[in-house]
């Protein structure tokens, strides 16, 4: 990574008290929901957003959440945690995502449409994984935003634009172009931020499960296989479902779970 990306990422500001509050909460074994609810309560503007997410058509609730308690019952705490932290983390950034050819909005509609597949395919059988899974696909794609602002200022975009256009892999052409890539600007950020080592490890490793420490390959292969299916500009194509669904055999997932969650997610 290069010494401009990196004092990029120290200069970030820390994260706000109601974060550290929500990760203090999640984390304590003997925290409740009650707990969680009375957090967020405290921020209004948090709850709103998190309301507003959760009532998306993506998760394919037919009534109204209109309530935080209702929604960290139906959706779990480490879902709302997930919720909680992208609304919060991403007020931390100065959006411009051109150089990838997308607009903020685009930006945004990747992150939610990668949380909901994840959701989808995981409650069920691998909800354990969600305390993990549920933010790092809302925040995985967050070190664009830096590499973007790196391209920028070196005046890299024609370059980048025909290193995507080339290679169509993006992060092969954030590896020629910026010498790094998505996943390890992601987690050098939220290890700065002391983000505990699972969320750090997934996505770190999301693009080379196999290096993750056996505890977390699981849950990176499934982030991987996530990305796979919606690319940068977040709408899902028969070919990127096909190419998750090749990952998703490699790596012997549940495709039964996969298949029933891109009914609601796509």
């Amino acid at each position: 990574m290069t010494e401009e990306l990196l004092a990029k990422i120290k200069q970030l500001p820390p994260l706000p008290e109601s974060a550290m509050q929500i990760e203090a909460i999640y984390q304590d074994p003997n925290s409740s929901f009650n707990d969680m609810v009375k957090i967020l309560e405290k921020d209004p503007l948090l709850t709103a957003d998190i309301l507003k997410a959760a009532n998306s058509p993506l998760y394919g609730f037919s009534r109204e959440i209109n309530a935080i308690s209702q929604a960290v019952g139906l959706f779990g705490m480490g879902t709302i945690r997930g919720f909680a932290l992208a609304s919060i983390v991403k007020k931390s950034f100065s959006l411009d995502l051109s150089p990838y050819g997308i607009t903020n909005e685009m930006f945004s509609e990747l992150s939610k449409r990668q949380h909901a597949l994840t959701t989808a395919w995981c409650i069920r059988k691998e909800n354990k994984l969600l305390g993990v899974l549920s933010p790092a696909a809302f925040l995985v794609e967050i070190g664009k935003v830096l590499i973007a602002q790196e391209v920028m200022a070196d005046k890299k975009q024609t370059e980048f634009f025909d290193a995507l256009k080339e290679l169509q892999d993006v992060e092969a052409a954030e590896l020629k172009v910026v010498g790094t890539d998505t996943p390890e600007v992601s987690s050098t950020i939220f290890a700065m931020w002391k983000f505990e080592k699972g969320l750090i490890e997934v996505i770190k490793y999301c693009q080379e499960p196999e290096k993750a420490d056996p505890e977390y390959q699981k849950a990176a292969m499934i982030l991987k296989v996530v990305r796979a299916a919606v690319p940068i500009n977040g709408i899902m194509t028969d070919d990127s479902v096909a190419s998750a669904k090749e990952l998703i055999v490699k790596y012997e997932l549940d495709m039964e779970s996969f298949d029933k969650a891109l009914e609601s997610a796509r």
